[in-house]
């Protein structure tokens, strides 16, 4: 297997990118290659100063960087010889040797773009969301979409019930996973018309554990097991979630340790423990459900352990056969193939 990474994507690139890359060979096989993308020079010798086997590792030299605050579609158009771009095409479908799956930190929307550019969709799917794992009191959720699509159709949103259920499925090792529309409320009436008329094309496909509505209160107490909503408020959710969860935590250790320092130091290992369960480094990526292979989107502050995880993630996405049961569900589901 091939798997791309955009070495030059994320706030911490390239050296976090590097250490995560370099980290993952230990649980590959050997027929396993590691496709680095970015600065030529800068990868070569750093793979030279590790003493790693070169013969592992494939180099792409690209010259130019598409930042994290450029516009995503611009970007992709004009810088062509950028990493994101190349890793992209060279995942595209009309490849015989095309890489099993691509990995970047970079500018997410710039992923995006260039993913349906050059790899294109699956058939049937109308429109790619990216897929987060969320960890919950009740157990780990998917959360689709968080960022793909803004102004998603009902259509997109039912797609994302499907393309998320067999992800929970496969991946998560969920049962006849239960999938719910994100909303203000669990009445019928309420929602936009876009969400009632998901919801509907959801209670009409056979096969899907649909349960209706879900309020924000319910994601976290286990209600659900993917929830679907727009890329706004998924995106919103989830930096929500992270930014919570981390204060958390920190405002926990200083209480304790306020009121008395032996206890924190005895208490230090459960709250590691705790913490591991809730990091976003342990899920390594995201992957956009919907395209034409594999590509798995990273957290922006990504360190190695994140691209590490995000490597073996793919490894198990492409082994599980994600994308041809998404085909074969949607094919089921023709009322939801525009």
């Amino acid at each position: 297997m091939r798997i791309g990474i955009d070495v030059m994507g994320g706030d911490n690139a390239p050296d976090e990118i590097l250490k995560g890359c370099f980290a993952a060979l230990s649980k590959l096989g050997p027929a396993d290659r590691l496709v680095l993308i970015g600065d030529g020079d800068l990868i070569t010798e750093a793979i030279s100063e590790r003493g790693i086997d070169a013969s592992r590792f494939e180099v792409v030299p690209t010259t130019e960087v598409i930042g994290m605050d450029e516009p995503p579609v611009e970007a992709v158009r004009t810088k062509k010889n950028s990493s994101i771009v190349q890793m992209a095409r060279l995942a595209s479908h009309k490849l015989e040797q095309r890489l099993s799956a691509v990995i970047s930190a970079g500018n997410t929307g710039a992923c995006v773009a260039a993913a349906q550019l050059h790899m294109r969709r699956l058939d049937g799917v109308i429109r790619p969301g990216i897929a987060v794992t969320v960890p919950t009191f009740a157990g780990p959720i998917v959360l689709i979409d968080v960022g793909a699509n803004i102004e998603p159709k009902a259509a997109h949103l039912a797609q994302y019930g499907v393309m998320g259920s067999v992800y929970a499925s496969r991946v998560l090792g969920i049962e006849n996973p239960r999938v719910a529309i994100m909303n203000v409320g669990g009445e019928e009436q309420k929602g936009t018309q876009e969400v009632r008329d998901a919801r509907d094309l959801l209670r009409a496909t056979e096969g899907l554990n649909f349960t209706g509505f879900v309020e924000g209160r319910g994601v976290f107490n286990g209600d659900a097991d993917v929830v679907i909503t727009d890329g706004i408020v998924g995106n919103v959710m989830l930096k929500l979630a992270e930014g919570l969860s981390s204060g958390i935590f920190k405002a926990l250790a200083k209480e304790v340790f306020a009121i008395d320092p032996t206890l924190a130091s005895r208490l230090e290992p459960v709250v590691k423990s705790l913490y591991a369960k809730y990091d976003y480094h342990e899920y390594g990526g995201a992957p956009l459900l919907g395209v034409n292979g594999v590509c798995l989107i990273s957290h922006g502050s990504s360190v190695a352990r994140t691209i590490m995880n995000a490597i073996h993630r793919a490894h198990n996405f492409v082994d599980l056969g994600v994308n041809e049961t998404i085909v074969q569900r949607l094919a089921a589901a023709s009322h939801l193939v525009a």
